[in-house]
């Protein structure tokens, strides 16, 4: 039986567990075993570039979290050696840069066993679906580009427009005023 510190260690590892799932937007679960240093040294600068938190998790400890969370359809998955990846911000980023490691780094090596989007798990389908997509700023960058093209195209237009026909006007003499008596 565990002394009272310990437990009360375990229930503020499970308390803060519990609290980034529920502020994060997205998050997913990894079986990281055959990883080596440098590798888990990329993963987790890339990770930080991208607002990424990730930690190696015991499977007990997230079990717990995972079921206060709300997410008890993760449980299944938690075998195994264990890593969580969440984001609070951009909810695509912990799939995309973990799934882009996975690919990588090889089958067996490195692989996402489990996630959640907005409180609801995801399968392994939508997640690689999602981790396809571009970062948000991508996306924004491509959004604005395609509202931004008719205008461009027009503005163009009607530039070359206005030079076809400025070039006359400016060529014409202007009107002489009448000489003063």
């Amino acid at each position: 039986m565990p002394n009272a510190k310990v437990l009360s260690e375990k229930k503020a590892i499970v308390a803060a567990l519990e609290e980034q799932l529920k502020g994060a937007a997205s998050g997913v679960l990894v079986d990281y075993k055959g990883i080596t240093v440098a590798e888990d040294t990329a993963l987790r600068a890339e990770l930080r570039q991208n607002d990424v938190q990730y930690s190696v998790v015991k499977n007990t400890l997230v079990r717990f979290a995972l079921d206060d969370a709300g997410l008890k359809e993760l449980d299944d998955v938690l075998n195994g050696t264990t890593s969580l990846a969440t984001s609070a911000g951009d909810p695509i980023a912990p799939m995309r840069v973990v799934n882009k490691h996975a690919k990588k780094l090889g089958e067996g090596k490195f692989n996402i066993k489990g996630g959640f989007m907005d409180g609801k798990v995801l399968s392994l389908e939508e997640i690689m679906a999602l981790a396809e997509l571009p970062s948000k700023e991508v996306l924004q960058a491509q959004a604005l580009g395609m509202m931004l093209a008719p205008i461009t195209s027009l503005a163009i237009v009607l530039k070359a427009i206005a030079e076809k026909d400025g070039e006359p006007a400016a060529e014409a003499p202007a009107e002489e005023a009448p000489a003063a008596e």
